[in-house]
């Protein structure tokens, strides 16, 4: 069997394979055009910058559905997707690495479900999904996955947070100080804009998923100010350790790993 596993990130993974090709993809949600494709002993791995070429598409704007039923039509089974994060607890410092187990979704004006009472998605196990689909989502992330992820950050040396609840806001701007304190008193750790409805649509799709978030910032009204610019100058000061990150997980990952990401 031909395993496939995909990443789905920004330039903290850009150049991590040498020899990618492009995989152009056409999807009835529309067309994915940023997919490069390398080989690692017995399985594919795909690469999916989220935001385009040269960081283009805004969060808010990212064709999640293409981008997921692309993986889904390649055969992936596994996603690992990486995220810059601002922290709503204060024991979370920038720099630090979290990988979280809960999402709190608090977009607006996203696509959230490939059903929409209509459509029919056919497996590889020779099962289908169609109509009014209600997903159990206790495990937002897959746990296997999870383990996999701290198991990495903690080879490298990076400061990891093994558990987290993760806020998705639509951006493009950053939240308010009330919308912090709010997110704080619901139990919210760290505040970012992509993992919803990414997580969800894999899940729909029997993908297992979990993402590896880094935090850039603290949320407003715990720092003074939040720029875009910060963000990016963290990101690459951590691209090294990211990249080594990523590397563990592509040599390490169990290609026939058990759990309920596909029930």
């Amino acid at each position: 069997m031909q395993y496939k596993i995909a990443i789905i990130g920004g330039s903290g993974v850009y150049g991590l394979f040498k020899k990618a090709q492009k995989v152009p993809m056409k999807t009835p949600y529309g067309k994915v055009e940023n997919l490069t494709r390398a080989k690692h002993k017995e399985y594919d791995i795909y690469f999916l910058p989220r935001h385009g070429p040269k960081h283009s598409v805004p969060p808010h704007l990212i064709n999640y559905r293409a981008n997921i039923y692309a993986l889904h039509e390649l055969g992936v089974s596994k996603i690992f997707a990486t995220n810059a994060v601002g922290s709503i607890d204060t024991s979370l410092n920038p720099g630090d690495f979290v990988i979280p187990d809960q999402i709190v979704d608090m977009t607006k004006h996203r696509p959230l479900t490939f059903f929409d009472g209509a459509t029919k998605i056919n497996f590889a196990d020779g099962t289908s999904r169609q109509g009014v689909v209600h997903l159990d989502y206790t495990n937002p992330y897959c746990p296997k996955l999870r383990a996999q992820y701290i198991r990495a950050v903690e080879d490298v040396g990076g400061m990891v947070h093994t558990k987290g609840v993760h806020v998705c806001t639509d951006g493009p701007r950053f939240e308010t100080p009330a919308e912090i304190t709010m997110f704080q008193k619901m139990g919210g750790t760290v505040v970012g804009m992509t993992t919803v409805p990414e997580a969800i649509l894999a899940r729909e799709l029997k993908m297992c998923y979990s993402t590896l978030c880094l935090i850039t910032n603290y949320g407003a009204g715990i720092q003074e100010k939040i720029s875009h610019e910060e963000v990016v100058e963290l990101f690459k000061e951590k691209t090294d350790t990211i990249k080594e990150i990523m590397k563990k997980i592509v040599s390490q990952t169990e290609l026939d790993i058990k759990c309920d990401c596909k029930d």
